[in-house]
């Protein structure tokens, strides 16, 4: 069996009229300059550390410009960088104490486990096939090759499953294609009038997720649109006017 998606005009309609509207939000912006401009992150162990545990951070809590998540990702240095987390005797300990001090982070005890099994793991080696893939996309991206290193990091690391797997390869800049879908985007997709009702507690599922992200890449394609791009208006249309360009690119 096959499903065919099909794309009228007023889909497409629909779809620039909304990113008409917010191309000029700064997350907006950020999220093109960064992903479709070259102006991602380096590729560097600090830089994707620092991703990764933004990662496990954003995972069920609020992270958008003026929360806590928001606040500590910030901090200068960051509070569990690559460097001060690998000098510690007891990473888990450390990030548990970090993330309680700091405040208002749920999941303390959750991120603490997940922070340390991630950091031995890289340790213990996957940092050079880890590396080596996002590397390849920063020169080369598709949608099969952003969808295999996502897959790739859903497999290997402890915390990601196929959302943050993919808001992880977004947030260094290296996709333009597959983006983190959660019930910000199913909730905007069912108003706009997806072809069935989408639910965002299936979204664990590899298939069922994998079905939905095709969905959306053809919409966009249809739209000349970039699935990026929209994951960013949908993502700033839910929190109004807060993003500035201060607090972009955290």
């Amino acid at each position: 069996m096959q499903i065919e998606w099909k794309v009228d005009s007023n889909d497409i309609r629909k779809i620039k009229d909304f990113i008409d509207q917010l191309k000029n939000n700064p997350f907006v912006q950020d999220r093109e300059k960064r992903n479709l401009g070259g102006n991602c992150f380096e590729i560097t162990k600090e830089n994707v550390w620092r991703v990764l545990v933004g990662c496990l951070l954003t995972t069920q809590q609020r992270s958008g410009p003026e929360s806590n998540v928001s606040r500590l990702l910030q901090t200068n240095p960051f509070l569990l960088s690559y460097e001060t987390c690998r000098s510690e005797h007891d990473v888990e300990g450390f990030s548990l104490k970090t993330l309680s001090d700091f405040g208002g982070i749920r999941r303390t005890n959750s991120i603490a486990k997940e922070i340390n099994a991630n950091l031995s793991r890289l340790e213990k080696g996957l940092w050079t096939d880890l590396l080596t893939r996002l590397k390849q996309l920063d020169k080369n991206t598709s949608p099969d090759l952003e969808r295999e290193a996502a897959d790739f990091i859903d497999n290997r690391l402890q915390g990601f499953g196929p959302k943050q797997s993919r808001n992880f390869l977004q947030w260094l800049g290296l996709t333009r294609y597959e983006i983190p879908i959660d019930s910000r985007i199913t909730k905007w997709l069912n108003k706009f009038g997806f072809p069935l009702v989408l639910s965002a507690g299936a979204l664990g599922d590899k298939n069922y997720y994998q079905f939905v992200s095709d969905g959306i890449q053809q919409l966009c394609s249809a739209s000349d649109i970039y699935p990026c791009i929209l994951d960013a208006a949908i993502f700033a249309s839910f929190d109004g006017d807060s993003w500035t360009t201060d607090n972009v690119g955290y």
